[in-house]
């Protein structure tokens, strides 16, 4: 997972984001997001009615950790996934203690025209994994 980020460290990405609220609709909050990488630290700022966001992945050694202000201001513990050829693709846990659980899965990956993306799904106790957001960047000259 590190080696796909060290090729990307020092670049600065901009580009759209889309935020689903209600998985039943096609309906997406649209904002401008950016994007960094500084070492094992991926950075990402995007905006909700107006108000900035902020959030971030630390990969760590056989983790990263999430942290996003709008979806989960306090850190969460996410797993790799095994055989998958994004550039990270981690999932984790969230929810009272007396449960259910819920999931979210974290996508990073390089599409072949260059693009960055940045996806997030929400996972169900049921096991269904619903969209949440998407950014798509393009690459900042230095």
């Amino acid at each position: 997972m590190n080696q796909g980020l060290s090729a990307l460290d020092g670049s600065r990405w901009r580009g759209d984001a889309e935020l689903w609220l209600d998985a039943d609709t096609d309906e997406a909050t649209m904002s401008v997001c950016t994007l960094s990488v500084q070492g094992s630290r991926v950075s990402y700022t995007w905006r909700y009615e107006g108000e900035p966001q902020t959030g971030s992945l630390t990969v760590r050694e056989g983790s990263v950790g999430f942290e996003d202000s709008f979806h989960s201001a306090t850190e969460m513990a996410c797993a790799p996934r095994e055989g998958s050829w994004a550039l990270m693709d981690v999932t984790g846990t969230y929810g009272p203690p007396e449960g259910p659980l819920w999931g979210w899965r974290l996508v990073l990956a390089m599409r072949p025209s260059g693009e960055l993306v940045l996806l997030m799904d929400n996972i169900g106790p049921w096991g269904e994994e619903m969209r949440a957001v998407r950014m798509v960047l393009k690459r900042q000259k230095a």
